[in-house]
């Protein structure tokens, strides 16, 4: 099972992607929290996903994106992304209009195209705030309701 660890105090270092090490201060108060991890398919191919509401965007991989043929449009606002690993920054210039389902739930995200190596696809706090999603701490499920049908997603078992 994989955990992110959140540390409260002073503001601390920058505020970037939310999976692995999140800082925020010196060390006040630490919480763990599970990682959602699920799988669904792009053009009916079996992709990763993460849902992780500490990102600012949802992104696709710039791998799935190529191998599917997704067609990209330029970014209306391009930027750095400060990337949690030791790759540095990376310059986001693309966006992809994502379909992909689970189950029956279908979906359509615009995603901003990033190297990737975590999952295919991640749905950031936008996605979390547009569809009022509820994630269960507990059980690590998000439900909603999409087309007044109840939607719960359940994460892969560890």
């Amino acid at each position: 099972m994989e955990f992110r660890v959140k540390v409260w105090g002073l503001r601390f270092g920058v505020y970037g992607l939310g999976f692995g090490v999140r800082v925020w201060g010196l060390g006040l108060r630490v919480k763990m929290e599970n990682i959602f991890r699920t799988r669904c398919r792009v053009k009916n191919k079996v992709c990763r996903l993460i849902i992780d509401g500490g990102s600012v965007t949802s992104l696709a991989s710039a791998t799935m994106v190529e191998k599917l043929n997704l067609p990209t449009v330029r970014h209306p606002r391009p930027f750095k992304l400060q990337w949690s690993n030791a790759c540095g920054e990376i310059k986001v210039d693309k966006q992809v209009l994502v379909s992909f389902s689970i189950g029956k739930y279908c979906e359509e995200i615009l995603c901003d195209v990033v190297p990737m190596h975590a999952g295919h696809i991640l749905l950031g706090r936008p996605w979390e705030l547009d569809r009022k999603a509820m994630k269960n701490r507990f059980t690590n499920r998000y439900s909603f309701v999409m087309n007044n049908k109840p939607v719960t997603l359940v994460p892969l078992t560890p």
